[in-house]
């Protein structure tokens, strides 16, 4: 069993372009205990590769959280128009999984959000990330009744009003 890390220090920042490979082996250690439970088509859109990380970087917000000079964590947002919002890619490193940092990411998320002009947050997860769900709902977010496919697997959408 992994132990948790301790967090003295955590800084949310905006992602840079010399992240990338970070954030890549963010996405990866956070994902790789459900690989086996995804379709392979989707398993690498969620943990994704240099050119589809590059395509997110230019589309989305992304923030990463870092400890020690450390990536430990990243969430992704876009403003959609008319006050609605997506999050995507929430990833936060085996060994600081309970430390806080996902919530610090999706506070910190949900504020650039909002003074982006978005009063309404989506985001999708999968029903192997049981964990997931309940962090979600612990911070407000609910199931909008919506399921759609993700390569071959049901993919939930959750919903917040954040404005």
């Amino acid at each position: 069993m992994l132990r948790t890390k301790k967090m003295n220090r955590l800084d949310i920042r905006q992602a840079r372009e010399d992240d990338a490979e970070s954030i890549l082996s963010c996405l990866a250690a956070a994902f790789e205990p459900y690989r086996e439970q995804y379709s392979r088509e989707a398993f690498a859109d969620t943990i994704l590769d240099p050119s589809t990380l590059q395509m997110r970087m230019q589309a989305m917000h992304i923030l990463v959280a870092v400890s020690h000079g450390e990536i430990v964590g990243t969430v992704a947002a876009a403003a959609c128009g008319g006050g609605e919002a997506h999050l995507r890619g929430m990833a936060v490193l085996p060994q600081y999984q309970g430390a806080g940092v996902a919530a610090q990411l999706l506070s910190a998320i949900e504020s650039w959000l909002r003074k982006s002009g978005c009063t309404r947050a989506t985001l999708d997860t999968t029903l192997p990330l049981q964990a997931a769900m309940r962090f979600y709902e612990k911070h407000g977010y609910s199931r909008s009744g919506r399921v759609s496919d993700f390569f071959g697997m049901p993919l939930l959408e959750y919903v917040k009003l954040i404005g």
